[in-house]
């Protein structure tokens, strides 16, 4: 599954997903909701980009 990086340097890694926002773990970046928040900074799931 494809990760993505926040522009504070937060990996959101589908494997771990986000306990703490309510992500659970195996949930693909697509799944994530349109609201959730990077929990290290709060920026928009819209400003995060992909790991290649």
């Amino acid at each position: 599954m494809q990760k993505w990086e926040c522009p504070c340097g937060y990996i959101y890694d589908p494997k771990e997903g986000d306990d703490e926002g309510g992500v659970e773990p195996g949930t693909p970046w697509e799944e994530v909701p349109a609201d959730w928040v990077c929990p290290k900074c709060g920026a928009a799931k819209e400003d995060f980009w992909k790991v290649d």
